[in-house]
C-alpha cells in the first residue's frame, strides 16, 4: 500500500470532525485499562498506533464471543481497539526500538501498562525516549503505581477495589462485600483517569513546550473515588460500612423485587420526590417515616408493597411520575430502549472482512456530532509495512525483519 493510501486509510479510521485530531499516540498497553482509554482518545479524533508483540498477543484478541465469518476476531477486542492502527514488534529486538525512536518523530504520547521497570529494561522508558523527544508525553498505567512497597505486585479490578476501601462498604451487611457489573478500578480508576491525565499534560505542553510522565496507579484512582463517604470518614464520622450510608442501602434509596421477580430502583431521596413516590405506591403515610435513624423497617415495608404488582404495572404507574424511579433493565432491553437509541449509543463497526459489526458508541457528543460508524479493532500487524515503508525501511529490510521475527 502506498503513502497516500494509507493516510486515507487512517482518515477513515479516524473521527475527522474529532476535537482531539491532531494527537498521535502509541500505545503499548493490552487487556481493558489501557485500550479503553486509547478508544475514547481514538473516538475523540486521536490518531492511535497499537504496538503488540508477535508472539504474544493480547490476550483479549482470544476472548468469545468470535465474529467476523471465515477469519474471526473477539467481539471485545473489535470493540475496545476500534480506529486504531496495528503494528507488531519483537520490543526486545534492538531493531524494534529503533523502529519507535522513528516513530517519536511524528508520535509524541505513549500509552504503557507493564509492572515499573520493564519499559525501562526494554531500553522504552521514558527518560530513554525523552532524548529523542523533550516534549514526549508518558502515560504508564498499572496497579499500584510507579513507587511504593506494591509496585511489583500482580493485581486485577477486584484487588484494587478491596485495597481502595471501596470493597468494604459495598454489598449486603449479610452477605459482604460484591462484586460489581464491570471493571470499576480498571475503566473509572486507569481509563478515565487516563485520559484526563493525557489532557491536562497535552495542555500543559501547549503553554510550556515540556513533556511529563504521568502515572496512573488504579488503586490510587479507586481510592479517590470514595468521593462522599471517604471525607465524611476522614472528618470523623468513621468508617462506611455496607448498607449504613445513604447510597448504599442504609436508606430507602435501593432496589425492590417486583411481583414477576423483577427490580425498581427507587432513588426519591428529595422530599419532593418522596412525596411522590409514597403517594404512588399508596401509602403517603410513609413520607414521615423517611427521618427515621434506621430505615431498615421502612425498606421492608416497601418491599412488600412493591412486590405486590408487575413491573409493567408499576411503570404505568410511575409513568407520570417525576420521582426518580426507573426499572432495572438488561442489556438488551438497554440496547432496545428509546433513551439509548435517540442518544445515539449505538453505533457500527466495519471489520477487516467488511462485515458489520454492531458496538457501542462513544459517550462524548460534540457540537451535536458523535461518529456513526468506526473501523473495528484490526488483526495483529495489519498495518505493520505501511507504517515501516513510511518510515522509510525498503521492502527488503521489512521481509528480512518479518523472517527474523522482529515484525509481523
Amino acid at each position: 500500500m502506498t503513502t497516500t493510501n494509507t493516510h486515507e486509510n487512517n482518515q477513515h479510521m479516524q473521527n475527522i470532525n474529532g476535537p482531539l485530531k491532531g494527537l498521535k499516540i502509541l500505545d503499548f498497553s493490552t487487556l481493558l485499562p489501557g485500550p479503553y482509554a486509547t478508544m475514547l482518545l481514538a473516538d475523540m479524533g486521536a490518531e492511535v498506533l497499537r504496538i503488540e508483540s508477535p508472539t504474544r498477543p493480547d490476550m483479549l484478541r482470544g476472548l468469545p464471543p468470535m465474529v467476523g465469518g471465515e477469519h474471526p476476531v473477539s467481539a471485545v477486542h473489535a470493540t475496545i481497539n476500534r480506529n486504531k492502527q496495528a503494528l507488531a514488534l519483537d520490543l526486545k529486538d534492538p531493531r524494534a526500538k529503533e523502529i519507535v525512536r522513528r516513530l517519536l518523530v511524528e508520535y509524541d504520547i505513549i500509552v504503557e501498562q507493564f509492572r515499573p521497570g520493564v519499559m525501562d529494561r526494554l531500553g522504552l522508558s521514558y527518560h530513554a525516549l525523552r532524548e529523542t523527544r523533550k516534549d514526549l508525553i508518558y502515560c504508564s498505567i498499572t496497579g499500584y503505581g510507579q513507587t511504593g512497597p506494591l509496585k511489583q505486585r500482580a493485581g486485577h479490578d477486584i484487588n484494587y477495589l478491596a485495597l481502595s476501601g471501596l470493597a468494604s462498604y459495598s454489598g449486603r451487611e449479610q452477605s459482604g462485600p460484591s462484586l460489581s457489573g464491570t471493571q470499576v478500578a480498571d475503566i473509572a480508576g486507569g481509563s478515565h483517569h487516563a485520559v484526563m491525565g493525557i489532557l491536562a499534560a497535552v495542555y500543559q505542553r501547549q503553554q510550556s513546550g515540556r513533556g511529563s510522565h504521568i502515572d496512573i496507579s488504579m488503586t490510587d484512582c479507586a481510592f479517590a473515588l470514595n468521593a462522599v463517604s471517604g471525607a465524611n470518614a476522614l472528618a470523623g464520622a468513621g468508617d462506611p460500612m455496607p448498607e449504613q450510608e445513604l447510597l448504599n442501602g442504609g436508606s430507602y434509596y435501593d432496589y425492590y423485587r417486583t411481583a414477576d421477580n423483577r427490580y425498581l430502583s427507587v432513588g426519591s431521596l428529595e422530599p419532593q420526590f418522596a412525596e411522590q413516590f409514597f403517594t404512588a405506591i399508596g401509602h403517603p403515610e410513609w413520607l414521615q417515616r423517611v427521618l427515621e435513624p434506621d430505615q431498615q423497617q421502612l425498606k421492608q415495608d416497601i418491599a412488600a408493597a412493591i412486590a405486590m404488582a408487575k413491573l409493567d404495572d408499576w411503570m404505568r404507574v410511575f409513568e407520570a411520575c417525576d420521582a426518580c424511579i426507573e426499572p432495572v433493565l438488561n442489556f438488551s432491553e438497554a440496547t432496545e430502549s428509546v433513551l439509548i437509541k435517540e442518544r445515539q449509543m449505538l453505533c457500527e463497526a466495519v471489520l477487516a472482512n467488511g462485515d458489520i459489526q454492531q458496538q457501542i458508541n462513544t459517550p462524548l457528543t460534540f457540537d451535536g456530532h458523535k461518529p456513526r460508524r468506526h473501523t473495528a479493532g484490526a488483526p495483529l500487524g495489519q498495518h505493520t509495512h505501511e507504517l515501516l515503508n513510511e518510515l522509510g525501511y525498503t521492502q527488503e529490510e521489512i521481509e528480512q525483519m518479518q523472517a527474523q521475527g522482529v515484525v509481523a
